[in-house]
């Protein structure tokens, strides 16, 4: 016999989990399913930290839903007991018209977010680590900092169970099917009716949604982390002096890092890996990778290039104008499609979820931005 319940979410990662915990602290019977044992490393939601910010510089949209996530996520710290958000402040500089600079001074007027205006000798003072072009300028928020990944899906997941959902690991969906009464979704292990479906499976969504292939593609990102050198300067990269930060390298190429807190100095490329699918990932970091990724720190972070002690692998699915998708399927409204955050949306999850759940349960009372629609995609 199949299993019944209310919703059925099918992908544990920063969405999926947050989505579920917040469906059962509503009261509804909610079930959810991973492939692999959530938090793991085959997708997007690890590598020990997340950004998250404020002056949003891809839109100004995009602003409030981060503020809510502030709040949820100091929420599910209290829930869970984990330390999951951990304030730094956060530096993002480039030449004064570039769209990372225009983008954020933008969200951060038009929101009235705290924040500072740097040229690039005020940032090399305060921030000496940083080696930046004399024409760069810098844009200083105050509420940066990150996520723990891994710890977020862990306290979601057990703040979910704590309020009656049930997580079923290591189990991977093969057909779905919208039914009079919902929604069935068969699995390697199971089969299940439920009243509605959230897809939030990242890279894997597109297999499980078709209609969906031609719109996104998936992305291989690596991140890289290295021990400070000798010569690091007198402020270091403590987390009280070295915020979280993005920089502009070139017109097409972004980077970002953050503080050593105990695991050396992180940073990584933003948009800038090849494409792949779910079973063509190469999870194996090439020297020739390693190389360019120490020219950029010989030029920019000099003091952070030292010996390299690990790597990972994450995956980014975008769309093509790089926002989110959060809508209805098209050809069934039990299914709801959460969401190809094209490398930028792990901030978001517990907002997302929040309002996710809210709108299963009773239609919600706010709606996402209409740039997360799923009918644009048809019209870009």
């Amino acid at each position: 016999m199949p299993m019944t319940t209310d919703v059925l979410v099918v992908g544990l990662g920063a969405m999926g989990s947050c989505t579920l915990a917040a469906l059962a602290r509503r009261g509804v019977r909610a079930v959810g399913i991973d492939r692999f044992d959530p938090p793991h490393t085959e997708g997007s939601s690890h590598g020990a930290s997340r950004i998250i910010r404020e002056a949003y510089y891809e839109d100004p949209a995009y602003v409030p839903l981060v503020r809510e996530a502030y709040a949820a996520w100091e929420r599910l710290e209290d829930e869970s007991g984990h330390r999951l958000l951990h304030r730094t402040g956060g530096l993002c500089y480039g030449p004064p018209e570039s769209p990372l600079v225009q983008g954020a001074l933008a969200s951060a007027r038009q929101h009235a977010v705290a924040h500072e205006s740097l040229d690039a000798d005020e940032i090399q003072r305060r921030f000496p680590a940083h080696r930046v072009p004399e024409h760069y300028v810098g844009v200083l928020e105050t509420r940066a900092g990150w996520l723990d990944p891994e710890r977020c899906i862990t306290a979601a997941l057990e703040v979910a169970r704590r309020h009656g959902a049930t997580v079923h690991p290591r189990e991977t969906v093969q057909a779905w099917t919208p039914t009079a009464q919902g929604v069935r979704v068969t699995t390697d292990r199971a089969s299940y009716e439920a009243g509605q479906v959230i897809m939030s499976a990242g890279m894997w969504l597109g297999e499980l949604i078709p209609s969906l292939r031609p719109h996104l593609t998936v992305q291989r990102n690596v991140l890289y982390w290295f021990a400070p050198t000798d010569a690091v300067p007198p402020t270091g990269f403590a987390s009280t002096h070295f915020p979280v930060f993005l920089g502009a390298l070139a017109p097409d190429q972004l980077w970002y890092g953050f503080p050593d807190v105990g695991g050396g100095v992180k940073v990584a490329m933003h948009h800038h890996g090849p494409r792949c699918t779910p079973t063509t990932v190469d999870r194996t970091v090439h020297a020739e990778e390693l190389a360019a990724m120490r020219a950029r720190l010989a030029e920019w972070l000099p003091a952070a290039n030292g010996a390299l002690l690990r790597t990972a692998v994450c995956t980014y699915t975008n769309t093509r104008d790089g926002h989110f998708l959060i809508d209805r399927h098209p050809e069934s409204d039990r299914c709801w499609i959460v969401s190809p955050c094209s490398g930028h949306g792990f901030k978001f999850a517990s907002a997302i979820g929040a309002r996710v759940a809210a709108w299963v349960v009773d239609g919600g009372a706010t709606p996402f931005p209409a740039l997360f629609r799923r009918d644009r995609l048809d019209r870009s």
